[in-house]
């Protein structure tokens, strides 16, 4: 149950916020801590730092969260001063109100349960960096667990199906 829902048929709606470059977690948090109601919209994904690869959660929409508020009884002043908020999405001076709807698929979209997104897609043409194929091109097609990778390289003037370590790997 909505607590704006007893005050005179009044509803909250979303709007987005954009948020300054890397800060969108701060900002989220800022805001939650001051009372409001965000969404921020996450997926885990495969990141390469320093030559290994790292579980990272990331922004769905890097630089935007949601936020719920309502156009009379919400205090909107200490948005704009918030840590990590750079400003509210407006059409000319008016807030753009999000469909309700929207929010409520993103929100039932299965983006950190259905696993990780990964560094490599489909397609990609990468290195391998380690064992008897060092240096040698190949195109990545698939991951086989979290920690082992599917390419195919061409051995003998036939494609062949290599499964190789994940960190071995590098995009070319």
């Amino acid at each position: 149950m909505d607590i704006y829902s007893d005050q005179k048929g009044i509803t909250p709606s979303w709007y987005v916020i954009q948020c300054k470059g890397g800060e969108s977690f701060r900002a989220a948090e800022h805001l939650t801590n001051q009372g409001y109601e965000v969404f921020h919209p996450v997926l885990d994904a495969q990141r390469k730092r320093q030559g290994k690869l790292i579980k990272v959660t990331e922004p769905l929409f890097p630089y935007y969260l949601f936020i719920r508020l309502d156009q009379i009884i919400s205090n909107w002043r200490p948005i704009r001063s918030t840590r990590g908020v750079l400003r509210l999405l407006t059409f000319g001076d008016r807030p753009v109100a999000v469909p309700d709807r929207l929010v409520e698929a993103l929100r039932e979209q299965p983006n950190r349960q259905e696993g990780i997104h990964t560094y490599f897609c489909a397609g990609d043409k990468v290195t391998i960096t380690d064992g008897p194929f060092k240096d040698l091109e190949a195109i990545f097609t698939r991951c086989k667990g979290e920690e082992r990778a599917i390419v195919l390289l061409n051995v003998l003037n036939r494609p062949q199906h290599l499964d190789l370590p994940v960190e071995s790997l590098q995009k070319v």
